[in-house]
């Protein structure tokens, strides 16, 4: 479980990371508080932590509910691949946000993997007890 207490950390550490980033391009592109729009790139490094955060929620349980089901190392290794997905999703939207169609996939995939695979294992458990 250690991997995936690192991998956990390791994520919101990430969307701290994204918070910096917004508050550097708001002194930047010169977007005072409590403004979120006023330049464009600002706004896509504020909607990248914004989506962030949407997928954290998803990411997080899904990743404790399938290591504690599941394989812990696999939870793992899927966390690494989200926290890969969103540097991806990061450079992607920033530069251009039509583009951003691979870091979500990269994202989302291992979060919708973990739900779905959590769930079959609680059902399986429930019917095997």
């Amino acid at each position: 479980m250690d991997l995936v207490f690192i991998v956990a950390i390791l994520a919101v550490i990430q969307f701290l990371a994204f918070g910096i980033l917004v508050g550097m391009a708001r002194g930047k592109y010169d977007v005072p508080a409590p403004a979120v729009s006023g330049n464009p790139i600002f706004e896509r490094y504020n909607r990248v932590q914004q989506n962030t955060l949407e997928q954290l929620a998803i990411f997080l349980p899904a990743m404790f509910i399938y290591a504690n089901l599941g394989d812990p190392r696999v939870a793992a290794g899927l966390g690494v691949v989200y926290l890969i997905g969103r540097l991806i999703y990061l450079r992607s939207y920033v530069k251009e946000p039509k583009s951003r169609g691979l870091g979500f996939a990269v994202t989302s995939l291992p979060g919708m993997f973990m739900l779905l695979a959590s769930l079959f294992l609680a059902a399986r458990n429930l019917i095997m007890a």
